[in-house]
């Protein structure tokens, strides 16, 4: 009895160490199996991202809304059915081009590797080469993911909808254990690979199924006008600028005054020629003009003593 109870005994502690060594992730996971799985997928979100830079985004967004959910990174919000997380209000902001650009990457692993490479691994890494084909930084992702058989829309809650206020977000992230910096991090990373050609339908979902083009739109995006060097963009200023008085294009502001005082010394020169005269010789005993600089060593009695005669010429 004693052995029996030893034997499962061991058996249980095979099976929990079978478990937990399955569960381990490293980022060599595939290098036996499919070494060419990273590349592949590399290239496809490269040229995906060449023909469309928004695509970075949505591989980004795409890879968010999977992890945020309780189930963790296990491509449950790529499964299409009617009932799951893809259809649940949180996933109906995702753009539907990510969906086909992940199909389209799959099938290119498939391809090399039949089997072998999780979906959700796939779509953690390309979210990773989305980023850096469009500038970003780079990092190294855990692989040894598996995938999930069913989705469970009632997770989908802990996703912030695009509504959400800045306390709805904070309470959010922080059930996943995330500070406000990484909400800053994780949130901006997508706006700032989306660039400002953000699709408004998008944020809509009675507007997701509507024809291209009956969608409303306020500007038509130009092919190439979103990439990695139109952050000018975004360091547009804040607060508003006073608004510069016209003049001389060539002309800084300095010589603008400058031509500004001189029209003002010409109406005083159209005046009285004795208030010239006044302004020119009243400060000297013989009327003779006193040079511009200050006279050094002046003092009390002189100033009062020059102002005195400069008053008894009888010229005002």
């Amino acid at each position: 009895m004693a052995a029996s109870a030893s034997c499962l005994l061991s058996l249980l502690v095979v099976v929990v160490l079978a478990a937990l060594a399955s569960a381990q992730l490293s980022s060599t996971f595939y290098d036996t199996s499919c070494p060419s799985a990273l590349s592949t997928i590399s290239s496809g979100v490269t040229a995906a991202v060449a023909q469309e830079a928004r695509v970075g985004a949505s591989l980004l967004r795409l890879h968010f809304h999977d992890c945020f959910v309780q189930q963790g990174c296990d491509a449950s919000v790529l499964l299409n059915d009617t009932s799951g997380e893809q259809n649940q209000i949180p996933n109906q902001t995702l753009n539907p081009r990510g969906f086909d650009v992940f199909d389209s990457i799959k099938a290119q692993v498939e391809a090399v590797c039949p089997g072998i490479v999780s979906c959700a691994d796939i779509l953690a890494v390309a979210a990773r080469d989305g980023v850096v084909a469009l500038g970003g930084p780079s990092w190294t992702v855990a692989l040894g993911r598996r995938d999930s058989t069913a989705s469970f829309p009632a997770q989908t809650s802990d996703l912030p909808p695009p509504t959400s206020s800045l306390q709805q977000l904070l309470r959010a992230y922080s059930k996943k254990n995330l500070n406000q910096t990484d909400m800053v991090a994780l949130s901006g990373a997508v706006l700032e690979l989306q660039r400002p050609h953000l699709q408004r339908h998008q944020h809509q979902p009675r507007l997701r199924h509507v024809a291209e083009d009956q969608l409303p739109r306020v500007r038509q995006q130009q092919p190439g006008a979103s990439g990695r060097h139109d952050a000018h963009r975004f360091r547009q200023r804040l607060l508003h600028q006073p608004a510069v008085p016209e003049g001389p294009p060539a002309l800084g502001p300095g010589a603008l005054q400058q031509r500004q005082r001189r029209q003002h010394g010409q109406q005083l020169r159209g005046q009285r020629r004795s208030l010239h005269q006044r302004f020119r010789h009243g400060d000297g005993e013989d009327g003779e003009p006193q040079p511009t600089h200050r006279v050094t060593g002046a003092g009390q009695d002189q100033l009062l003593e020059g102002q005195r005669l400069g008053r008894t010429d009888g010229r005002y």
